[in-house]
């Protein structure tokens, strides 16, 4: 009998192994990405300090209304359109 595995368990394995090998600076932070079914998520993460720098979502006040579905290409498009466009604010 095949057992399926368990996908949480899974993503976390994923998660350490890249974590181990990235690590995001001042200079230079890592982008996080998180994308379920129906929204998608970004941030800025400056690792020395363990600070979110900026982050942005297809659920934040500027982008909720210009988009239908959340988890689609365009959705994704407008979400790292508007995070580049808060991380250069934050300069």
């Amino acid at each position: 009998m095949i057992t399926k595995g368990d996908k949480n368990k899974a993503r976390l394995k994923r998660h350490l192994r890249v974590r181990k090998k990235i690590e995001g600076t001042t200079v230079r932070p890592r982008l996080n990405i998180f994308r379920s079914s129906k929204h998608m998520y970004a941030q800025l993460i400056d690792d020395t300090t363990g600070v979110t720098i900026v982050s942005a979502s297809t659920q934040d006040k500027d982008l909720k209304s210009d988009i239908g579905n959340g988890g689609n290409v365009e959705a994704a498009r407008k979400v790292g359109a508007l995070i580049a466009e808060r991380a250069k604010e934050k300069d």
